[in-house]
């Protein structure tokens, strides 16, 4: 998983014609901790098919803002360099890879 901010998310994120999950995320935030082993799990599992990347949301709230980020974890899954889902809260293996796969077949 890749840690990215403003001076990468345009290039990661929205000109990837693939789907891109983001994990929108802080240090201090317990449940974020929590979900990262799951992404990362994940992203061993499927990085071939999808990009997986994360942004700490204390180091970019620019990013944060222009996103609506209002709790965390906050998971948003792109398709084409446009946010097609935002899942927040925790979410196990299962949730993500249905989300993941859903937007690869749209």
């Amino acid at each position: 998983m890749k840690e990215i901010g403003e001076s990468d998310f345009q290039s990661v994120v929205l000109d990837s014609e693939g789907v891109v999950l983001v994990d929108f995320w802080a240090t201090w935030c317990g449940p974020c901790q929590r979900q990262g082993p799951v992404i990362d799990e994940l992203s061993t599992e499927m990085g071939e098919q999808f990009v997986f990347a994360k942004v700490d949301i204390d180091q970019h709230p620019n990013l944060a803002y222009e996103y609506g980020i209002e709790a965390l974890p906050t998971l948003m899954v792109f398709k084409g360099g446009k946010a097609v889902e935002q899942l927040v809260g925790m979410h196990d293996a299962d949730q993500l890879r249905k989300s993941l796969e859903s937007a690869a077949a749209e």
